[in-house]
């Protein structure tokens, strides 16, 4: 197998489009150019990020590129920062303008006295052989140093552009349209600098502006929520009006998906039946499949990991993780009785389907339903006494993981799962997992890593909390600890509750993190607790952090006066309420 990564790069021509996108781009340029006499006016493509905002404007531009009477300006707003916006937006609109133009607006401005250096700059342009970027520059540096300066460039702009527009052969008019992307990836300041721009200074006739851009980020509640009632009436004004892209779908994104595949070399490893998977999962997504599809490919490429096992094991084993991240978590920690989430899965769905009287009870697959409830510790359900069996199925779901019943409902995932367990080395894979050789299972919030300098909750957010973490597995929780002495905290670590107690015994612990299955003991992180709140060695607040999080073990938790969390930014944001409550007893 030959794998290729797939780059990020936006459809170009149409002949690239997959996903229907050309029909849209030929009505929106054509649009576009019936609308040039009613310029200036701003359309902004509204979708998502990934959602292909830009290959559609790329279209756009392919299409506008066959007509003569139409100019084109691409300016992204990602690469400039601040004012800088606004003068690499204007600069990019004059260079489109002819040099015979600037120059005679330059000699206009100085027959008017509208500059104080305009006869130097006029004396200067007559006698250089400056090009275009010359007298962009000249114009720039002369109409920006005041603002009775720009007020005149807003005004010379208007004239220059009027005259551009009009004084070709074409009728009626001219079109210079000007594509900015990406704004809605840009800092605040750079977003209000682009939106300056197109609004006070080039909104003139013969320019229609498309802005491609996620309207949701650039709204009171996202990139401008700090903007008041004047910037946001401001915004409101700059956009005429916006095409929602509309999200892929149906064929047209699973031919997107066999396509992006076989470009990576991966093709023969999807099955129709994970081709819509894939399109499902990810969104509907363009950018995620890509990146999903690469991640595949790495993964299978790279890690040694995977050398002993079959690529279509590999690729499933990969689309439980980034599709199913918690269900993947969930498996990988192999927690409680049950060692292996997608035997417990499959069994539970056997004896949902006999116990809510869907499926007939036959011997092998009673014989399931009893393994199911049984090995949960609950008593076994009897064949003849069908009315109790609706309370049988509520006291089993109360023992499993709180997603299956939601799991148990989608069919893209049963059908994944049943696949992956009917792989012949699926039982070495999930060994192979649960000693954490294949992908990583821990995650800590990407803006409080202490790598990335600056931190969400600050870099002593936990200075002076005295943490105990009870695990009889500690080298699991090794990045969570660090996060956490990085954040200011000092964590004690007990291998089992003896030691946990010596330690509540001499320390004053400020927070306690503990497992719940220990060994072969499926509820020690819960007995310990309960002792150590009667003798009165532990009364603040506690966190289980357990592989798997079910609604009798929420109960639990709850009746010990603690929280529990399956997954690390759950962890933290308890940990940071904990923290504030200690905080707020000792003010």
């Amino acid at each position: 197998m030959k794998f290729s990564l797939l780059n990020d790069e936006p459809v170009t021509v149409p002949e690239a489009d997959l996903l229907g996108t050309g029909r849209a781009a030929r009505e929106l340029a054509r649009l576009l150019h019936d609308s040039r006499t009613a310029t200036p006016f701003t359309l902004s493509v509204d979708a998502g990020w990934g959602m292909g905002k830009s290959s559609l404007m790329r279209l756009v531009e392919a299409e506008l590129r066959q007509r003569e009477d139409v100019e084109i300006v691409w300016y992204n707003a990602w690469t400039s920062t601040g004012a800088d916006a606004l003068e690499g937006l204007i600069k990019s609109v004059l260079m489109k303008f002819d040099r015979r133009l600037l120059r005679r607006m330059i000699h206009g401005a100085s027959e008017h006295g509208t500059l104080i250096r305009a006869v130097r700059a006029t004396l200067t342009i007559a006698s250089a052989p400056f090009g275009v970027a010359g007298l962009v520059d000249q114009f720039w540096r002369d109409l920006s140093v005041d603002p009775k300066a720009r007020n005149d460039m807003r005004d010379a702009l208007r004239d220059l552009a009027t005259e551009w527009a009009d004084s070709a052969e074409h009728e009626p008019r001219r079109l210079l349209v000007v594509f900015v992307d990406d704004l809605d990836r840009c800092s605040e300041e750079t977003v209000l600098a682009v939106c300056e721009a197109v609004k006070v200074y080039l909104d003139v006739p013969g320019l229609a502006f498309v802005i491609g851009c996620d309207r949701a980020a650039l709204g009171p509640s996202g990139l401008l929520r700090d903007l008041g009632p004047a910037g946001s009436a401001f915004m409101e004004k700059v956009f005429q009006t916006s095409y929602r892209l509309p999200v892929a779908g149906g064929p047209d994104l699973e031919t997107y998906v066999r396509h992006c595949a076989e470009r990576a070399g991966l093709r023969e490893l999807f099955d129709d039946d994970l081709v819509r998977l894939i399109a499902d999962r990810s969104a509907r997504n363009p950018r995620r499949i890509k990146r999903l599809i690469n991640g595949f490919g790495l993964e299978c490429a790279l890690n040694p990991v995977w050398a002993r096992f079959k690529s279509e094991a590999v690729v499933r084993t990969l689309l439980l993780q980034h599709l199913y991240a918690d269900f993947y978590r969930l498996l990988v920690a192999g927690d409680g009785t049950y060692a292996h989430a997608a035997r417990e899965f499959l069994e539970y769905r056997t004896a949902r389907r006999v116990l809510s009287r869907w499926e007939q009870a036959v011997p092998e697959v009673w014989r399931t339903t009893v393994d199911s409830v049984t090995g949960h510790g609950l008593p076994e359900p009897q064949p003849e006494d069908a009315e109790s069996w609706e309370a049988v199925l509520a006291r089993l779901e109360e023992e499993l993981p709180t997603a299956f019943p939601v799991l148990v409902r989608d069919q893209n995932f049963v059908h994944l799962v049943e696949e992956w367990m009917a792989l012949p080395q699926v039982d070495e894979l999930v060994t192979q997992l649960q000693e954490g050789g294949a992908a990583p299972v821990t995650s800590i919030r990407a803006e409080d890593d202490p790598e990335n300098g600056e931190t969400a909750v600050g870099a002593s957010a936990y200075r002076g909390m005295l943490i105990l973490w009870v695990d009889d597995r500690p080298e699991r929780n090794r990045t969570y600890r660090r996060h956490l002495e990085a954040h200011g905290a000092d964590v004690l670590v007990a291998e089992n509750g003896w030691t946990a107690e010596r330690i509540l015994s001499t320390q004053q612990v400020d927070v306690l993190i503990s497992d719940v299955a220990r060994s072969l003991d499926p509820d020690a992180g819960f007995r310990d607790l309960a002792n150590w709140r009667t003798l009165r060695l532990f009364d603040g607040p506690a966190v289980f952090f357990a592989g798997r999080v079910t609604p009798a073990r929420e109960r639990r938790s709850r009746e010990l006066g603690a929280r529990i969390a399956d997954g690390g930014n759950t962890l933290f944001e308890y940990i940071d309420d904990a923290c504030t409550e200690i905080r707020q007893r000792a003010s």
